[in-house]
């Protein structure tokens, strides 16, 4: 059966490294209040989080590494726009008034993901999100169990600092990072630095970029 709407408000709380994963993880605790005198038997709850890059300023050193992205800057009035980093999903479990949620957020190295090469231009103050919640509600009723929908409305900004996601990558990639290649790229590096006896792929990568900033400067 179906009772009245009951009004739902989320925050997000804080967002923390998972420390003991195996790829990268990022927790946002979601504080969430109920209105209405009965208790939320749980709610399944989905959200949608998005990067606001219109809501801070750019360093010239970031706005070099956004180039990619949104092209120079002078244009970035037209091109820098929200975009959506994931999607991620929880279970809350029963409670009456307010309860607390971790939602996890997977992240990525890969510089193919545009969420992960805007994250890697920044060198510091904050990561602006907005978290956009949906899902069911499943309240326990006095005359048995309703089943709601989270309203549309229910979104919330956070700015998260960019050492958070900073500090994540170093712990799983420490000095390192990774880039997606072709099979037979990969193979003509390997040749490369195999010919040159190069001790592995990034004195051979190095190698390749000195030698054609070399030739750009004698131009």
């Amino acid at each position: 059966m179906t009772g009245g709407p009951m009004e739902v408000d989320f925050a997000v709380l804080d967002v923390a490294a998972e420390p003991y994963t195996v790829s990268p993880v990022l927790t946002a605790r979601v504080g969430i209040t109920a209105g209405g005198p009965d208790p939320v038997h749980a709610i399944a709850l989905r959200c949608q989080v998005r990067i606001e890059p219109l809501r801070r300023s750019y360093t010239d050193d970031e706005a070099d590494g956004l180039l990619d992205l949104f092209g120079p800057r002078e244009r970035w009035a037209s091109t820098q726009r929200t975009f959506l980093w994931q999607h991620c999903t929880a279970m809350v479990q029963g409670f009456t008034g307010t309860t607390t949620v971790a939602l996890p957020l997977d992240c990525t190295y890969d510089f193919e993901v545009a969420a992960a090469k805007y994250l890697h231009a920044l060198r510091d103050g904050a990561l602006p999100l907005q978290f956009l919640f949906s899902g069911t509600i499943f309240v326990n009723a006095g005359r048995g169990f309703s089943v709601q929908q989270v309203p549309w409305d229910c979104e919330c900004r956070y700015d998260m600092p960019v050492q958070v996601w900073r500090d994540l990558i170093a712990q799983h990639f420490p000095n390192s990072g990774w880039v997606r290649l072709s099979h037979d790229t990969i193979v003509a590096l390997a040749g490369y630095k195999s010919a040159r006896g190069l001790l592995d792929f990034d004195h051979a990568v190095t190698e390749l970029l000195d030698t054609a900033a070399d030739r750009e400067v004698a131009r």
